[in-house]
C-alpha cells in the first residue's frame, strides 16, 4: 500500500472508523481508495465513518473517492458516514451530491 497517513479502527459496536490526516491530495488518492474499497468490499462492517477532522484540504480526485465510497457503500449495505469535516469541506461534499445526512458534526 501507499504512504497515505490513514488510521483505521474498529469502535466497540462494530464500527469501522478511517480517519485520513492533513492535506488529501494526487499522491494519496490511491492509498485512500484502495483503504475504502477493502474496508467496503471485504471487511463490510454495518457501518463505515469517514472521520475528516484532520482533513485540512481535499482535492477532485478524493472528493470523488468520498462520494464513490457513499455509492459503494450503499451497493454493499454499509451505511458510510462522512464526519467532522471542515465548513469548506462540508461545502464541497454538498456541491459533489452528496446527501446531507450522511456529513455529520461540521466542524
Amino acid at each position: 500500500m501507499t504512504t497515505t497517513a490513514v488510521d483505521v479502527t474498529t469502535s466497540p459496536d462494530g464500527t469501522l472508523v478511517i480517519q485520513p490526516c492533513a492535506v488529501l491530495g494526487a499522491t494519496e488518492a490511491i492509498g485512500l481508495r484502495r483503504t475504502l474499497v477493502q474496508a467496503i468490499r471485504h471487511t463490510r462492517p454495518l457501518r463505515l465513518v469517514l472521520d475528516l477532522a484532520l482533513v485540512e484540504e481535499l482535492d477532485p480526485i478524493n472528493l470523488g473517492t468520498l462520494v464513490a465510497a457513499c455509492h459503494l457503500g450503499d451497493d454493499h449495505k454499509v451505511a458510510v458516514f462522512l464526519d467532522h469535516p471542515s465548513p469548506a469541506i462540508a461545502g464541497q461534499l454538498a456541491a459533489a451530491g452528496v446527501p446531507r445526512h450522511r456529513v455529520r458534526d461540521i466542524g
